[in-house]
């Protein structure tokens, strides 16, 4: 099946099902996706949207970043959870080059799931639960927020590290396709750390 599902405003939506976990079995397709932020979605992605079946959407962004630019287009069935993994703002732990990205972003994941763990226990609850499912996880990006729930989710049905970091690392390809989405709308964004755009799936050496 195809992971990445395309939509003309949404730029990391994709399938976190088909990996190998406990003996063997395979994690279920179309059972939850993972998504940038949900309020881009215009008339012709919602139709695409709705024909997957999304029962509950969970958005991790802060209540700021939600009011700020909305949620996702309300429709029938669809349940909406607000969770926010509440952390401490990366505008205030300023990136250095010579510490690099990948130990960058490892420090503030390790930040998150241990400032965060009541949210992040609580969405990955929401995602356990059948009566839920299908069920969509974005933040802002769909990769750091949303990557951290994705992965212990992931850990806890087994599947490998490398299986793990390789799906981490398709939103590098999906930051590339939204950085090209602002050029076209002539939008421009001011500069950003690197960490903010960037997936490595490399492993870092411990700081």
């Amino acid at each position: 099946m195809d992971r990445t599902l395309p939509f003309t405003t949404t730029f990391n939506f994709r399938d976190v099902g088909g990996y190998t976990g406990h003996e063997g079995r395979t994690v279920v397709w179309r059972r939850l996706f993972r998504s940038d932020s949900l309020h881009r979605l215009e008339s012709g992605d919602t139709d695409a949207f709705a024909a997957l079946g999304v029962r509950t959407v969970i958005d991790l962004r802060r209540p700021r970043e939600v009011t700020r630019d909305g949620r996702v287009p309300e429709y029938v069935g669809l349940g909406y959870r607000h969770i926010h993994p509440e952390h401490q703002d990366w505008d205030e732990i300023p990136y250095e080059e010579k510490l690099g990205v990948a130990r960058y972003l490892a420090n503030r994941y390790h930040d998150l799931a241990e400032q965060g763990v009541a949210g992040i226990s609580a969405a990955v609850g929401v995602i356990a639960d059948e009566a839920a499912s299908p069920v969509v996880v974005h933040c802002v990006a769909g990769k750091d927020r949303t990557g951290v729930v994705c992965a212990l989710t992931l850990s806890v049905l087994g599947v490998s590290d490398e299986d793990i970091a390789t799906d981490y690392a398709l939103s590098t390809a999906a930051s590339a396709r939204f950085s090209a989405f602002l050029a076209t709308r002539k939008i421009v964004v001011a500069d950003v750390p690197r960490p903010y755009f960037s997936s490595p799936p490399r492993r870092c050496s411990s700081s």
